[in-house]
């Protein structure tokens, strides 16, 4: 089973485990990158980070923590933009979809963020869905 029920994750960041969900790809044809989104345990707290990513990648390099930032001007670091913080977890995931278009149904552990890209590199790097059909999130419209 790859990706987490609801319970399932919340039990995962609830024991001090990160979730990740792979969002697809970000950048230009000309500058290509990924995207995935993390909810991260922190005393007490959950942090949500946004990596987006240079697709540097192929079937044999698919570190995607070793990728660099897609957007070096922005105040992306190294280990993602930190995009909010939440005192209890179902929020904290509920936020990170609301600020991605993530779904609730496709989490998973960390580290499994890797074999989703895999599949996006041997898939041909689809632009409109995952390999399994289902369509990559397009955040919401900024407020």
């Amino acid at each position: 089973m790859r990706y987490l029920t609801e319970s399932f994750a919340l039990g995962a960041l609830k024991l001090g485990r990160p979730v990740e969900q792979f969002l697809g790809p970000a950048g230009s044809p000309e500058r290509p990158g990924i995207r995935y989104i993390e909810v991260r345990p922190a005393k007490n707290r959950y942090e949500i980070y946004l990596h987006t990513l240079e697709d540097v990648g192929n079937e044999t390099f698919v570190d995607v923590v070793e990728f660099p930032p897609l957007y070096t001007d922005d105040e992306e670091e190294e280990f993602g933009r930190l995009v909010a913080t939440r005192d209890d977890p179902l929020v904290a995931l509920a936020t990170a979809e609301d600020f991605t278009g993530a779904g609730r149904e496709r989490w998973v552990n960390v580290g499994v963020v890797q074999d989703e890209y895999l599949e996006y590199v041997v898939a041909g790097r689809p632009a409109n869905s995952s390999p399994d059909g289902h369509p990559w999130p397009v955040p919401p419209p900024k407020r």
